[in-house]
């Protein structure tokens, strides 16, 4: 079982940054993958980014490629969202996911754990 806890969500002007943490409960959490998705009012949940168990891999959904990075520190349990030249379309609820593979995965329903997400608004 993973509890996945984000933070770092918040109100930003269009062209600012945030960066998006999410802390994973357990010993395991270098065994899983992990992901970023997020969803805008009467929108389906999409992918953001995701990253291999290691690290080693990530992908990028191309509305974002550029601008945001996902890293992950073993270490302490904790994925992150850098997001840089934040547009007002990037304005959603973004969550964090994983799933217990070693292998970038970018379906969402492939991932087992989700946390309860935290909000990005960004103004224009």
């Amino acid at each position: 079982q993973v509890q996945l806890v984000e933070s770092g969500g918040g109100l930003v002007q269009a062209g600012g940054s945030l960066r998006l943490s999410c802390a994973a409960s357990g010993r395991t959490f270098s065994s899983y993958a992990m992901g970023w998705f997020r969803q805008a009012p009467g929108k389906e949940r999409e992918i953001v980014a995701a990253i291999s168990s290691s690290g080693g891999s990530t992908y990028y959904a191309d509305s974002v490629k550029g601008r945001f990075t996902i890293s992950r520190d073993n270490a302490k349990n904790t994925v992150y969202l850098q997001m840089n030249s934040l547009k007002p379309e990037d304005t959603a609820v973004y969550y964090c996911a994983a799933v217990l593979t070693i292998v970038v995965v970018t379906t969402t329903q492939e991932y087992d754990y989700w946390g309860q997400g935290t909000q990005v608004t960004v103004s224009s």
